[in-house]
């Protein structure tokens, strides 16, 4: 998703998104501790995606 999609988001729903990302970066991070992940990129990935939504919010406020 691009910084533009994410702009044009309401808060609420950048912030149900940065949920669902946070979520889904405790699984990516459970799957390498397992050693079940093959794309370890994704959890970077997120993490940035997450810091975008963050940024967007507070110059908001």
């Amino acid at each position: 998703m691009s910084v533009k999609e994410l702009r044009e988001m309401k808060d609420i729903e950048l912030k149900e998104k940065m949920d669902e990302l946070a979520a889904e970066n405790m699984k990516l991070r459970f799957q390498k501790a397992t050693m079940q992940l093959n794309e370890t990129s994704r959890i970077s990935a997120n993490r940035r995606q997450i810091a975008r939504i963050q940024t967007i919010l507070s110059e908001r406020r």
